[in-house]
């Protein structure tokens, strides 16, 4: 591996966002952190709410669909045990991240640098993420165009664009509207999805040995491991779904004493526990569609639209109007809600990628703008017609990804103790690419894609999750262990080879083990941020912060590859 350099170019470019001062109330309501760590100043909600807003993300209708999808191909047994499989696997693999996201104050691009793919190795994967964004966006936006046609008689293509052009007010200002706006629409939205499963489970009690022993749409219902497994794989399309819950995590409080247990259950339920509400979706999306199927002519054709799912058994316990009324604002609210956080976190991932290969930082509204657009696009394309596809296919890349990273932290960081246990992500720290998690995933997605597409024998073809989750899983620690963990830190601590060194005598935690609140000045964009987010400059003897270096066209403030010398704090 190289150091890392950068070709001639103009001089270091300060951009708009660092030229102004510190200013929490306007300019970081606007960014949140884009590329950067979160500091301590600005995480300002309880455990409580930075939960609840997490969770509230998780708000949308795909997983009824899906559920609904994977029932009729596959019958409900087999759908039953591939939502299980989805769940632990996700629930396993979210652990770790969903812990350092929230312990370091870190978004899983961040987090994905320093666990074995370097600062520029994780580009791949921040635009694998992104396009989960605009899929299930589009995926969302389409189940609200239905219901605006239900409802309203809005034209799909109509339908589309108000789906879409609703969402851009409401994440401009970025994680203090959407804590409200997840607040105030969640115990509504828990009352309207209820109603329904409740509903039959009570006045249709024999509902219950139908949806079991219904057996898909060819009838057969056998159960067998390659089922099993194409409906998980169809689930596991959703495992990038976690690092849109760190996007909010990330404004965890810190750790402390006092709040350890409120800490430890926000950081369960709304990181890797989100997939327990996700199963819990997909079973009721398949027991409506099973319903609809049996007991309403023609419902095979609408069972898969959880419109027409809510809408059907609300006929049952109110008048039509009103029925349809609540199907509407069920749709409207759900799909606000996941959109949000669709649209907010493509931004970050777009705008984090854009500026490490080009060292501009253009501001994350650009990047809002053209994932909405991107989503709109495929809408207007009718993905919903082929969903089944796109999300077996996109699961191998996602699995890819998520699996390497938890890999790699679980047993290269806590195991072997070849990965720097506290993450690093700064410009400079790092190698550009880490073969150990950007080889990883290449060949556990590469591998996978070939099995989903039948280049490896009809005989494998099902199981293609498992070889991406097999791949992802072992691969990590054997390219740790055969390159001796050499490429994880570009400038390692001659004191401690897992620890980085960035030139600043002063520590990176508190006493209780969180990052550090003390604020030092970055000489380049004359702003505040807190210790974990700066570096010593190389060419002056003060700090620059992490933007600063990634926006460094020159390189003239990232340090070189060994220590140098040392900044002492004024």
């Amino acid at each position: 591996m190289t150091s890392d350099t950068a070709p001639p170019a103009e001089p270091a470019l300060r951009t708009d966002r660092d030229a102004q001062p510190h200013d929490t109330g306007t300019k970081e309501t606007l960014e949140d952190y884009t590329l950067r760590f979160a500091p301590r100043h600005y995480r300002r909600w309880s455990t409580g709410v930075v939960a609840i807003s997490a969770l509230g993300g998780i708000a949308y209708l795909a997983d009824f669909a899906i559920g609904a999808n994977i029932g009729m191909a596959y019958g409900t047994t087999n759908a039953l045990w591939g939502i299980v499989v989805f769940a632990v696997v996700i629930f396993l693999t979210g652990f770790p991240l969903a812990y350092y996201a929230a312990r370091y104050n870190l978004d899983l691009d961040l987090i994905t640098r320093g666990s074995g793919f370097g600062y520029y190795g994780s580009v791949v994967s921040n635009v694998i993420f992104a396009t989960f964004t605009f899929i299930f966006f589009a995926l969302e936006g389409s189940i609200m165009a239905q219901g605006l046609k239900l409802g309203l008689n809005v034209p799909l293509w109509a339908g589309y664009a108000v789906s879409t052009l609703i969402i851009f007010p409401l994440v401009i200002y970025g994680m203090k509207v959407l804590t409200k706006l997840q607040l105030w629409t969640t115990p509504l939205w828990l009352i309207l999805m209820v109603i329904p499963f409740v509903y039959l489970l009570v006045s249709h009690p024999e509902s219950v040995s139908t949806f079991f022993a219904y057996g898909g749409e060819n009838g057969q219902g056998t159960t067998n491991l390659g089922s099993v497994m194409l409906a998980a794989g169809v689930c596991l399309s959703l495992i990038a779904q976690i690092a849109e819950q760190i996007d909010y995590l990330r404004f965890m409080p810190p750790r402390t004493p006092e709040n350890s247990r409120r800490w430890w259950r926000a950081v369960v339920l709304a990181g890797p526990g989100w997939v327990i509400f996700g199963a819990l979706k997909q079973v009721i999306g398949l027991f409506l569609a099973v319903y609809i199927i049996a007991n309403i002519d023609g419902g095979a054709a609408v069972a898969n639209q959880p419109v027409h799912q809510f809408l059907e058994i609300y006929r049952d316990i109110m008048p039509g109007w009103l029925a349809l009324a609540l199907a509407v604002v069920l749709v409207v609210i759900s799909q606000v809600k996941i959109n949000v956080t669709n649209a907010y976190s493509g931004s970050l991932a777009w705008t984090n990628s854009f500026t490490r290969i080009t060292r501009h930082y253009p501001g994350r509204l650009v990047f809002l703008a053209f994932n909405l657009a991107v989503a709109l696009v495929l809408m207007e394309a009718n993905m919903f017609s082929f969903l089944n596809t796109i999300l077996g296919f996109y699961a191998n890349c996602g699995m890819a990804w998520i699996v390497t990273v938890a890999s790699d932290i679980t047993f290269n960081k806590l195991v072997l103790k070849l990965s720097p246990l506290k993450p690093e992500f700064r410009r400079g720290m790092l190698y550009a690419f880490n073969p150990v998690g950007f080889g990883s995933m290449l060949v556990a997605a590469g591998v996978s894609i070939l099995a989903f597409f039948g280049a490896l024998g009809s005989a494998v073809q099902p199981y293609s999750p498992l070889v991406a989750i097999g791949l992802a899983l072992v691969l990590p620690p054997i390219l740790a262990v055969a390159t001796k963990g050499r490429y994880y830190l570009r400038r390692a601590d001659p004191a401690d080879p897992l620890r980085s060194d960035d030139g600043i005598e002063l520590p990176m935690e508190d006493e209780n083990g969180n990052p550090s609140a003390v604020e030092l000045t970055c000489h380049v964009c004359h702003t505040d941020y807190e210790r974990p987010d700066m570096a010593a400059c190389q060419t002056h003897d003060a700090y620059v912060c992490s933007l600063c270096l990634s926006t460094d066209k020159l390189a003239d403030h990232v340090l070189p590859a060994q220590p140098a010398r040392r900044v002492q704090p004024a």
